[in-house]
């Protein structure tokens, strides 16, 4: 098998490897059929959800949200840590308008966002 075709094969596929998943372990020689097995399917499952199940790219909006909900900020605390007005933060949630560079700068240092998704990259 090259590919996995459809999804009847990537369920049979996923059931096989959470049986071997049982079985190898850490301590498993890399020779042993089961140890061999698992690392193709696995390869398999892979290619197949790249290609089916894509993981979009984090949106900046979705990711100052989340950081705010872990942070416990509201608009008016996170105006204040990025030195901008409030209704500039309602702005940049809504996507009205998007943050200047030293806006986006702040927001990557202070609310340890990735450099990558603020810049959309």
């Amino acid at each position: 098998m090259q590919k996995i075709m459809n999804e009847a094969e990537y369920e049979a596929i996923m059931q096989r490897i959470d049986e071997l998943v049982e079985i190898v372990d850490d301590n498993t020689n890399k020779t042993d059929k089961n140890y061999i097995e698992l690392d193709i399917l696995s390869d398999l499952v892979v290619d197949y959800e790249k290609e089916h199940y894509p993981v979009k790219k984090p949106l900046l909006v979705d990711t100052v949200k989340l950081r705010m909900y872990e942070m416990n900020l509201n608009q008016a605390k996170l105006a204040a840590i990025l030195g901008v007005s409030s209704s500039r933060v309602s702005e940049y949630l809504t996507g009205k308008s998007e943050p200047t560079l030293k806006v986006a700068r702040n927001i990557s240092k202070k609310l340890n966002i990735s450099a990558n998704v603020v810049l959309g990259v």
